[in-house]
């Protein structure tokens, strides 16, 4: 459980480094407060963006990759200090900016393969689960114990997985199909049309009920794989 160190203290700098960007990024497109609608931003630092989200993912992953062993450790790594970072982002960007105002404020969580958002409640609850998840994992193989999972299991959890991102991906993913702008998607940060529609939209309501279900989908399906292997001589 020591390797959890060195992931903590990486996830906690890595959270207060990519707010300290996003500060910046505020400044300079939101002086008076982030709030939605978008701000329309230039296509090439769009594009920088969704490079930096890509480089993030990566740096989260070496970090899986060092400290795991085999796939399964570095996956639990990689999602235990993907939470840290998370949640040390909100907790930076409340003591650089006093934001957000509440659990329940809308954020950008993501910009690839198109935008995320949602309260920042939710993304919070996925990092717990995922930090509870990982030390478990840990845990019981440290302890000599096999954690296995069913093809139907993986099945499931993969559904949760997809349901979680839905209900994040959903206003955007409406908006696009609605307007009939999937002809555009290989080129969308240079079609004005697309840009003029994001910076003009509101999100209003998150589909609690089926965000719920995606946890539960993961989470009984973790479990049942925890309790067997806890089982195991």
């Amino acid at each position: 459980m020591k390797r959890f160190i060195p992931a903590t203290i990486f996830g906690i700098a890595f959270g207060f480094l990519e707010a300290i960007v996003v500060v910046y990024l505020r400044k300079i497109y939101y002086p008076d407060g982030f709030s939605f609608p978008l701000v329309l931003i230039e296509p090439q630092i769009l594009k920088i963006e969704i490079i930096r989200e890509v480089s993030t993912i990566i740096m989260l992953s070496t970090i899986g990759w060092i400290l795991g062993k085999k796939f399964g450790e570095r996956f639990s790594f990689f999602i235990f200090t993907f939470a840290v970072w998370d949640i040390f982002y909100y907790v930076a960007l409340k003591l650089f900016l006093d934001w957000p105002e509440s659990l329940l404020t809308w954020d950008i969580l993501f910009l690839i393969p198109i935008t995320w958002v949602g309260p920042v409640l939710a993304p919070v609850i996925c990092s717990l689960g995922m930090i509870l998840i990982a030390l478990i994992y840990i845990y019981l193989t440290e302890n000599t114990k096999l954690v296995k999972f069913s093809t139907f299991q993986v099945i499931f959890i993969s559904a949760g997985v997809i349901t979680i991102i839905y209900t994040f991906i959903y206003d955007y993913f409406t908006l696009i199909t609605k307007n009939n702008l999937w002809k555009y998607f290989n080129s969308l940060m240079e079609r004005e049309e697309f840009l003029d529609l994001v910076t003009n939209y509101v999100p209003k309501n998150f589909n609690w009920v089926l965000f719920s279900a995606g946890c539960l989908l993961i989470g009984l399906n973790y479990l049942i794989s925890f309790i067997n292997a806890a089982k195991r001589k």
